[in-house]
């Protein structure tokens, strides 16, 4: 600005050349004062800073950032800050602009919000300070690299767990079915309750105490499941903005914090270009465990071998348990998937659980205005009856499916828990 109005004085002094001699005067000044103002704000002792970090981030949630910064110099200091965030994340009031009182201490807060799993880093703070008279900004670097942990949205687990404390699962949608004789372990005796079945009644305690007295029993603990993580290039597949591995993660450690509670050990498998194994763990310390392996599970772009992951289950876990294989089926699969887990079958229960794309379900739902309009038809129709096919083939061999979209998934598999604790089948 102070340049604008030099060269501006200049066209005066083309119609009044008797103020040439003032005019250089003047620029020169003007310089000077530019490069007292340059000086000053080099030697300004630098904003104090120190960035506080949330312990863990979640997938998708915002995480509090704080920044402290304290002035020591004998001058407020006007200031904009941009925070190092790592690549792809969001921080909607970055840059943050405004004043550092002399010798005071003020707190920034901001929301960041990762989109990717595993280690995060963020880079040096950049500052920005205005010279004494503005003329100049002063860009310094502050901190140095800072690595976090971003994990799934574990949010739906932690809300189960507050519902179930207080013994309301239905409000998630999770069904607590009436349990079958087979799969109940004795657990007390309590007093007699309208509605109580004659069978549950123990008529030795009821003789003795004069009064109905029955039996209360629990399902079974102490079981194995093991989640078989498909990692290939197919679950890379986008559903509502979100990879489909991610929904599967958190269906993952929805029905693993349901089977911890129940009393069962947890174990997770990978494969599909990935081959990591967490060994069965159970008790109140598991969810961290569990968390702590999960949180930087990462697809690749190698194909899903199935025979080679039922290989290495067989392996490494010996001891009859419901294996849950995750994955998202196609039309191909077949004639590797059904004999593959046919072998599983003979050793363990198994549970194909898939999702499915909303995408395709879309498609089959939008009316046909064209003829690539009903080329898409065809093509989705054709999808889901091969998909249809195998899991029926799989039915009919004994093997449990369960076919749902990533809306739904979580829950739906959680149901399906309960159902095969309530049968008895493990």
């Amino acid at each position: 600005m102070l340049a604008f109005a030099w060269l501006l004085l200049a066209s005066l002094v083309v119609f009044v050349p008797s103020l040439v001699a003032a005019w250089w005067w003047l620029g020169a000044g003007g310089g000077l004062v530019v490069l007292v103002d340059a000086g000053i704000a080099r030697f300004l002792t630098k904003i104090d800073l120190q960035r506080l970090l949330p312990g863990r981030f979640a997938l998708g949630e915002a995480g509090e950032v704080r920044l402290i910064l304290r002035n020591e110099s004998g001058r407020p200091a006007q200031v904009e800050i941009f925070d190092g965030i790592p690549q792809g994340a969001l921080a909607p009031t970055l840059p943050w602009s405004g004043e550092v009182p002399v010798e005071r201490e003020i707190i920034v807060f901001h929301p960041v919000t990762l989109l990717e799993r595993g280690e995060a880093v963020f880079g040096p703070v950049h500052v920005r300070r205005r010279s004494l008279l503005g003329f100049w900004t002063r860009k310094t670097l502050h901190l140095s690299d800072e690595t976090v942990k971003v994990y799934p949205n574990y949010e739906p687990v932690i809300r189960f767990a507050l519902l179930a404390m207080q013994h309301r699962e239905s409000p998630m949608g999770i069904v607590r079915r009436p349990r079958a004789g087979s799969s109940r372990d004795f657990h007390q005796l309590r007093d007699y309750r309208d509605g109580d079945p004659l069978a549950q009644i123990d008529w030795k305690a009821s003789s003795r105490r004069q009064m109905l007295i029955s039996r209360d029993y629990q399902e079974q603990r102490n079981q194995s499941i093991v989640f078989l993580l498909d990692t290939g290039r197919r679950m890379r597949a986008l559903d509502g903005g979100v990879p489909q591995f991610d929904h599967i993660l958190n269906a993952v450690l929805l029905v693993a914090q349901v089977a911890l509670r129940q009393g069962d050990q947890v174990s997770v498998k990978s494969f599909g270009g990935s081959d990591r194994w967490l060994p069965p763990v159970k008790g109140s310390h598991a969810m961290p465990v569990l968390l702590n392996h999960l949180y930087d599970y990462q697809t690749t772009p190698a194909p899903s071998d199935f025979s080679g992951a039922v290989e290495q289950l067989l392996v490494r876990q010996r001891r009859r348990s419901l294996v849950i294989l995750l994955t998202n089926l196609r039309g191909e699969d077949g004639k590797e998937l059904v004999p593959a887990l046919q072998v599983l079958k003979s050793r363990h229960l198994v549970l194909l659980a898939s999702m499915r794309e909303r995408a395709v379900e879309d498609a089959m739902s939008e009316p046909v205005e064209s003829f690539s309009g009903a080329l898409k038809l065809l093509a989705a129709d054709r999808y889901v009856h091969e998909r249809r096919e195998i899991l029926a083939s799989l039915g009919a061999l004994g093997i449990l499916t369960l076919d749902s979209t990533a809306q739904d998934f979580a829950i739906a598999l959680a149901n399906c828990y309960f159902d095969i604790k309530a049968a008895g089948r493990i």
